[in-house]
């Protein structure tokens, strides 16, 4: 009973995780500009990676055919998803700031740049 659970609730994670990958995809494809596309992309690694990877550790631990495997499994994929949910908003932090520093990627309209005033003109509206 329990077993089918964690089974249920792991191919839920994986489908949940597949669909966002499919909308990350949209987004990275239709978003206009360097860093919408780069937050897309985040979340796709996030929402993308981190739920399934939980999901394929829940299957394990109700799968008991691996024996006394599935809790080595499940502790490797519940500890690898903890780090993709740690490293992986550090990781486009990185990027976002070396784009901004080296300003390969400029927005336009910009109306206000906190990190640095120089780098755009105060325009017409708020």
């Amino acid at each position: 009973m329990i077993e089918e659970l964690l089974v249920y609730t792991g191919l839920g994670l994986i489908a949940l995780g597949a669909f966002a990958q499919l909308v990350s995809g949209i987004g990275v494809n239709r978003f206009r500009n360097f860093y919408l596309r780069l937050h897309a992309a985040t979340i796709g690694s996030i929402w993308g990676c981190v739920y399934p990877i939980a999901g394929a550790g829940l299957v394990a631990l109700g799968y008991k055919e691996l024996g006394p495997y599935s809790t080595f499994m499940a502790g490797a994929a519940f500890i690898t998803s903890f780090l993709v949910l740690i490293l992986s908003p550090a990781g486009s932090h990185a990027l976002a700031r070396a784009a901004h520093k080296t300003r390969q990627a400029l927005v336009e309209p910009c109306v206000h740049d906190a990190l640095d005033p120089s780098m755009c003109v105060r325009g017409g509206g708020s």
